[in-house]
């Protein structure tokens, strides 16, 4: 039993943020969007412990069972958006150091959640590693995720993950093939809704990309990423975009 665990925190943080930005979306409840954001301010950081982890408590506590399943610490990683390679990159290089200590596998779902981890760290051989877990020692033959005895989260978990590994996404952008294994060398991904409301199909051959595609039913704009490049989109009702390997627009 403890106060201010690192997830306590990150969810709490997440909420007040969430809050404040409908509030200014809306344009209302400006003192109670201020009264958030103040608090906001005065919850503990997320830290980084001893070994290089992200400490999972407000104290760098000795862990009594080192290999656990559990990464509840790492909610800023995924499904949160606290933590990222681009915008956190010491506390992105912790929640790896985690994962190293924590181990692959676990469980069904605890398998699951480790794909998506590994994709928003852009690492497709863990990811894929943990893809592997799931499908040989957590599923049974009916595709019920084996925790065990069954449990759905793992099923609903691993679609997520596997998402994350080929198209990630805040309201104003996508990173298209974020963690693609090599052993995925031709496929493609047709209607995936993305944050902010549109729709994405990707296609790929020889590990990469070749054609990215971009609908939306009210005007976005979107930065679309893919390795090192980049391309600012507008689509819209009646407007779909298509982009090439190298973000290249392809008029048809």
């Amino acid at each position: 039993l403890t106060y201010a665990a690192t997830m306590d925190i990150a969810l709490v943080r997440e909420l007040f943020e969430h809050c404040a930005r409908a509030a200014d979306e809306l344009g209302v409840d400006a003192g109670f969007r201020a009264e958030l954001r103040r608090t906001a301010e005065r919850l503990p950081p997320l830290q980084i412990g001893a070994r290089g982890q992200l400490q999972e408590w407000i104290e760098d506590f000795p862990e009594a069972e080192p290999a656990h399943r559990h990464v509840s610490h790492l909610y800023s990683l995924f499904p949160g958006h606290g933590i990222s390679v681009e915008a956190t990159p010491e506390l992105a290089a912790a929640a790896r150091r985690t994962l190293e200590l924590r181990g692959d596998g676990g469980t069904g779902w605890a398998a699951a959640w480790k794909v998506a981890l590994w994709a928003r760290l852009r690492d497709a051989g863990h990811a894929y590693d943990n893809v592997k877990f799931l499908m040989t020692r957590s599923t049974l033959p009916n595709m019920f995720d084996l925790h065990p005895p069954f449990q759905i989260d793992g099923n609903l978990g691993a679609t997520a993950g596997i998402t994350e590994m080929l198209i990630q996404s805040t309201p104003a952008s996508i990173r298209v093939l974020p963690a693609l294994p090599p052993r995925w060398a031709v496929g493609s991904l047709t209607g995936v809704r993305v944050r902010g409301g549109a729709q994405v199909d990707i296609a790929w051959k020889d590990g990469r990309l070749t054609e990215f595609r971009l609908r939306a039913g009210q005007a976005k704009t979107y930065t679309v990423a893919y390795g090192e490049r980049t391309a600012t989109v507008r689509v819209g009702p009646g407007a779909p975009v298509a982009l090439d390997g190298t973000l290249g627009r392809i008029n048809r």
